[in-house]
């Protein structure tokens, strides 16, 4: 004989309850039928039948949502990114996307994920991992997503060999790298030949936190950048860190955390002048994401929607001209 749910025990008891010809039930082993029923026994003598109806409908479905509860309680939560997708990965909108990526392979010693290509040639998407498995996206630029010239910094085992490379791939020198950087970091400067600014630096007099440190972090130069903090934590419930001010209050840098990823920001100066971004991050909840970002002052590109891949996207413009591509995962390509 099957076990009987919770709910049907109530059903049970309830019915002898109000019956005048079935013996009081026997006491359950179930402490949330039980208790339900303690309420119940001083109203066994109660006449009228419609309230008796209506108090058996309200306890069982009290039963029934306590068992729903514990149930989704213990079910395995889905992760809101995809798999080894845990940065927020700078996407790069180029004109030539073949080529930028087998720069990135040569420069940076990226590793291909997978390429759409257009019958054109052209690159639809195309993703790329930097290090243990940072990811960088690309396609090539459209009248829609038109090309924008980004920083990134890279932080790498060895900036020199890695800014040697990158020269040899094309790329163009700006500072090469020495142990001068205000952050103490060994850190280099160069331009690839799509215009894109990196920062190629190895972490030198400090040791990175157990989950080690990002390989890739899109870097945003801001007018007015002391305002992008409280924006970010409104629109996207970032936290901020290592901020670094002048005398003046003017962001010499600044770590921002976005559900678990990173990018960093700083004022805009000089050579350095504010290059609007594309910028990929996963998110628990994108709808929820999605109306904060409105409210704090971002503009809607997109509405959230389901796409076949198999993500929950929307894409938002905050007030400083970068664009957000927001998703969460739904756990595999949607019907």
């Amino acid at each position: 004989m099957s076990k009987r749910s919770p709910a049907e025990q109530l059903d049970q008891a309830i019915s002898a309850l109000f019956s005048a010809s079935q013996p009081m039930p026997e006491p359950t082993a179930n402490r949330g039928v039980a208790a339900l029923l303690s309420l119940v026994r001083p109203l066994r003598a109660m006449p009228r039948p419609e309230f008796k109806a209506s108090l058996k409908s309200d306890l069982q479905r009290r039963a029934a949502m306590n068992e729903a509860t514990a149930m989704s309680a213990s079910a395995k939560p889905v992760p809101f990114r995809r798999p080894g997708f845990d940065n927020i990965a700078p996407y790069f909108l180029v004109h030539g996307a073949p080529r930028f990526l087998d720069f990135l392979v040569s420069a940076f010693e990226a590793t291909e994920r997978f390429r759409v290509p257009r019958p054109d040639g052209t690159l639809m998407h195309a993703e790329v991992a930097i290090g243990p498995s940072d990811v960088v996206e690309l396609a090539d630029a459209s009248e829609l997503y038109p090309a924008r010239q980004m920083t990134t910094h890279l932080y790498v085992p060895d900036a020199h060999a890695a800014y040697a490379r990158a020269l040899e791939a094309g790329a163009t020198s700006i500072r090469p790298p020495n142990d001068n950087h205000p952050s103490g970091d060994r850190w280099g400067t160069l331009i690839d030949p799509f215009d894109n600014t990196w920062f190629v630096a190895t972490p030198r007099g400090w040791v990175p936190g157990p989950e080690g440190l990002r390989t890739v972090q899109p870097y945003l130069h801001i007018h007015e950048a002391h305002k992008m903090i409280p924006f970010v934590e409104a629109a996207f419930g970032a936290n901020a860190s290592g901020v670094a001010e002048s005398p003046e209050g003017v962001i010499l840098h600044a770590t921002i955390e976005v559900a678990g990823a990173t990018f960093e920001i700083s004022e805009a100066h000089g050579k350095f002048q504010p290059a609007p971004a594309y910028l990929h991050v996963y998110v628990p909840d994108t709808d929820a994401i999605y109306a904060q970002a409105l409210r704090a002052g971002a503009t809607s590109v997109t509405p959230p929607s389901n796409a076949p891949y198999g993500d929950r996207t929307a894409n938002i413009k905050d007030p400083f001209g970068n664009t957000w591509f927001l998703a969460t995962y739904l756990g595999g390509p949607q019907s």
